[in-house]
């Protein structure tokens, strides 16, 4: 039997009829929204050739501004993520520990900074805190604020997949390490953990292309990212919405990029959950057994 359609049922004639409908109204929304931008553009000369010119032809525009900015986004971003994937780890499994104390304060810890909004925590962290403190130089006070905020709260989300991630595998895999004498707490590193890691992997792909976007919310605390380098450019060369949509342009790119990259993982991993179960693949088991 297919396992391909467990939770929903394949879409009768009707109901492919009303998707179809459905998008084709969506396509029609989209354009008519399209067409009013163009229009609004065109009606404010923001669509006039010596606006956009100089992202063609003059390289001191990408080379002085919005390729040091990309370059400020990919580091803050780079931090966060490696950073955030050890907060979540750790976190996840003080949630997933048997030891009660532990499990509240990770709770507690993981609820709290899920829940307070990222830029709050980048102007509390700068103005309250980096941007005074004397142990640390005043330009790495923006970056610093960035990627705190930003580790505190896709760790926490990270901690949350951690949890899902492990309670999702079958109870079976945790009895197993506990008939063979293991404890609760090295079953969970040894045998759960890393399982739940793998099944992760597509999601924590896909959580990096929110730690990018929300680099851009560090323009608020003067760190020189992309967004800030694309206000930069439209004060210096007056073409204030031209940069704004090349900036714009540029994000979509890479998270699109790293959207297509989640999407490969998961449907490589996918590949060999199925190969793994065939028969041929549980012949090649035993024989290497």
């Amino acid at each position: 039997m297919s396992t391909e359609n467990v939770l929903f049922d394949a879409p009768g004639p009707r109901a492919r009829l009303r998707h179809r409908i459905l998008t084709g109204v969506g396509v029609l929304v989209l354009l008519a929204l399209a067409w009013v931008v163009y229009g609004k553009l065109k009606s404010t000369n923001q669509l006039e050739g010596y606006l956009w010119q100089p992202f063609v032809t003059d390289p001191a525009l990408w080379l002085d501004y919005l390729l040091p900015g990309l370059w400020e986004t990919a580091k803050a971003a780079a931090a966060s993520v490696v950073l955030a994937g050890i907060y979540g780890i750790v976190f996840g499994m003080g949630r997933l520990s048997s030891v009660r104390a532990v499990r509240w304060v990770s709770g507690v810890v993981v609820e709290f900074f899920r829940s307070v909004p990222v830029l709050l925590m980048m102007v509390f962290f700068f103005f309250g805190w980096f941007a005074t403190a004397t142990w640390l130089p005043n330009e790495y006070a923006p970056m610093a604020a960035v990627v705190l905020a930003l580790t505190l709260y896709n760790g926490s989300v990270i901690a949350e997949l951690v949890r899902s991630g492990v309670h999702s595998l079958p109870r079976g895999q945790e009895e197993a390490g506990l008939s063979i004498g293991l404890t609760p707490n090295q079953t969970l590193v040894s045998i759960q953990l890393p399982q739940a890691l793998r099944a992760m992997l597509p999601a924590l792909i896909g959580q990096l292309v929110v730690v990018l976007k929300d680099t851009a919310l560090g323009t608020v605390v003067l760190y020189p990212e992309l967004l800030t380098a694309a206000k930069t450019v439209g004060s210096a060369y007056a073409n204030t919405v031209p940069a704004y949509v090349v900036a714009a342009v540029v994000y979509i790119v890479i998270n699109y990029a790293l959207t297509k990259v989640a999407g490969y993982v998961e449907g490589r991993m996918q590949r060999k959950r199925r190969s793994a179960g065939t028969p041929r693949a549980a012949a090649v088991a035993v024989d290497a057994a």
